[in-house]
């Protein structure tokens, strides 16, 4: 077995190298006291040419996390995170949440107050260490990560970082936390082997039983009107092709409602758009694929006698506290594997049924045409619109960004009339509602993809949320320019729709003027990019938005600037 042994170091000296032998990049942090040994390892690294992760400053742990979320949802890769102790890991706890809902892997690390009052290297030494120590730091986050623990030795130091590897990296995958005591990372070693990467390998992912399998075709085979519902399929962009084949195959339509990634093509004939409404109400058979929600039971019902096949990695999702959803079948295994088995057994279930899937395709097909007419019509209807109308903002997005742009897609606003043809081109992952993610994972995106095009499309509220100085500082030092476009409605609008819902006739409602839902219409958002050297403008013609929108897409990807677009939207 081939060990690589490093010289007499320390603790932090061991760990930073192991972290870079195990395929992390990047070191996302927000520093503080205890991060003292970390930067003298860090500093040793530079002047011995040891190779370890980059350091990245980030000014705060909000977009330090979700920097490693952008990152490992582009390249499948975990980034390690490290924050101050239990006040840095508070400022994380809504990042954490995001990924852990949209199932991203994420080394997330904090420094722990010093264990000794004295008498050690890294001991106690400043007021501090006193007031911010917890009883249980990890309390905060062990709802929402996959494992904790506490490094308590040198001796431990790889075994620790390698499980949590593991944890992290196998389905469904997650963040894990790893708190690092002061004088642990100080700590001497006289020298350090690190093992091979493969001997700790995450678990290779589950596939559902055959028998199962077997059943879940018959249905299908049997079914006058199935269909797939799924709004988290495709967070590997090579998993598109497998559902694109059996979908195309066997025409069984796709709805993707509150898709995460593109799970099909915009102008594959099965997909369907993301309104589950009147396919789930009338479909006989439905399998729904690695969706935590796919429909609203308020709003949707499926036919009593409809039958329910739902996949995924953990098929009934037991880390969500209540989730009704009817299931006849259950399949747990990797959904594009046990997609696949189901491909091969729906081949011999449907070997005479070329007719009937004839018919089937030549309805969808007029279902596809009625669905674009319907939208085509509607964005002709409102292009002129003043305030600009979110859908025709989205079209001219469309239009502008190209095939191979990645889409951080946090605003919902209009969401509906953006369209994607290229797997992996947009990332929907604030799957908790955490607001202000996607300023730091467009970061992240960017620098796991440089050459392409990153555009975070947000809410002007999710911008606010997402720190905005300290992301766009991220982007300026790291040389990680991205297109910001804001659908800016100057209210928080899911705050008052859902007011709006609940109480359809109430005071609310009849005194448009919302309390807790506006935002002062004199507030400048694309002012905040120009702090770090970016550009910012306002758009309120809807004439001149195709224009603005690719002078920023120039400037981003010629200038290499980041740009902000203000686009003041009526919704």
């Amino acid at each position: 077995m081939t060990t690589t042994t490093t010289p007499a170091a320390t603790v932090a000296d061991a760990y930073l190298a192991l972290l870079a032998d195990r395929g992390i990049d990047y070191f996302f942090a927000n520093a503080g006291t205890d991060f003292a040994p970390i930067i003298e390892a860090f500093s040793k690294a530079r002047l011995s040419g040891v190779r370890v992760p980059k350091p990245v400053t980030v000014p705060h742990e909000n977009v330090a996390v979700h920097l490693a979320l952008g990152h490992a949802a582009v390249s499948g890769r975990p980034q390690a995170v490290m924050v101050h102790v239990s006040v840095g890991t508070a400022n994380a706890v809504c990042g954490l949440i995001n990924a852990w809902r949209a199932n991203i892997p994420i080394f997330f690390t904090a420094g722990r107050t010093p264990l000794t009052e004295a008498g050690l290297t890294g001991s106690r030494d400043t007021h501090i260490h006193w007031p911010q120590e917890m009883f249980d730091q990890a309390g905060m986050v062990r709802e929402a990560v996959k494992w904790d623990y506490e490094l308590r030795h040198a001796v431990q130091l790889e075994s620790v970082v390698d499980r949590a590897l593991a944890i992290a990296n196998s389905a469904p995958r997650g963040p894990i936390y790893l708190t690092l005591p002061r004088e642990v990372l100080a700590s001497p070693l006289e020298g350090f082997a690190l093992k091979p990467t493969h001997r700790h390998e995450g678990a290779v992912p589950a596939v559902a039983d055959p028998g199962s399998v077997a059943e879940a075709a018959r249905l299908l085979a049997r079914a006058e009107r199935p269909m797939i519902a799924t709004s988290r399929y495709g967070r590997r962009p090579a998993d598109v092709a497998v559902l694109a084949a059996l979908a195309d195959r066997y025409a069984l339509p796709v709805v993707s409602f509150v898709s995460r990634f593109v799970a099909l093509p915009a102008s594959h004939p099965m997909n369907l758009g993301g309104n589950p409404k009147t396919f789930v109400e009338a479909a006989d058979v439905i399998l729904v694929l690695d969706s935590d929600v796919p429909w609203l039971p308020h709003a949707v019902r499926p036919r009593a006698d409809a039958k329910v096949i739902q996949i995924a990695d953990d098929a009934v999702f037991s880390d969500y506290p209540i989730r009704g959803f009817a299931s006849d079948l259950t399949l747990a295994g990797d959904p594009p594997a046990t997609l696949a088995l189901l491909d091969q057994a729906l081949a011999i279930e449907m070997r005479d049924a070329a007719d009937r899937i004839a018919a089937r395709r030549a309805r969808m097909a007029r279902e596809k045409a009625a669905i674009e007419a319907s939208r085509r019509a509607f964005i002709e209807r409102n292009r002129g619109q003043t305030p600009i109308h979110p859908a025709w903002l989205c079209h001219c997005l469309n239009e502008a960004k190209g095939d191979e742009a990645i889409v951080i897609k946090e605003s919902p606003t209009g969401g509906a009339f953006l369209s994607f043809e290229r797997p992996g081109t947009m990332l929907n992952i604030g799957a908790a509602g955490g607001l202000g993610w996607g300023l730091g994972s467009a970061v992240g995106a960017k620098l796991a993809a440089p050459d392409r095009l990153v555009i975070a499309y947000e809410g002007d509220g999710s911008y606010m949320f997402g720190v905005p100085v300290a992301a766009h500082y991220v982007a300026l030092d790291q040389d990680a320019p991205f297109l910001t476009v804001i659908a800016n409605n100057q209210r928080w609008q899911a705050v008052r729709d859902a007011t709006e819902t609940v109480y359809p006739s109430g005071h609310a409602v009849r005194s448009n003027a919302e309390p807790l839902t506006y935002f002062n219409p004199a507030l400048q958002l694309e002012k905040a990019v120009e702090t770090a050297g970016g550009h910012g403008e306002t758009a309120t013609d809807p004439a001149a938005l195709p224009t603005q929108i690719r002078r920023c897409i120039d400037i981003v990807t010629r200038e290499r600037r980041q740009a902000v677009l203000n686009v003041i939207t009526s919704a």
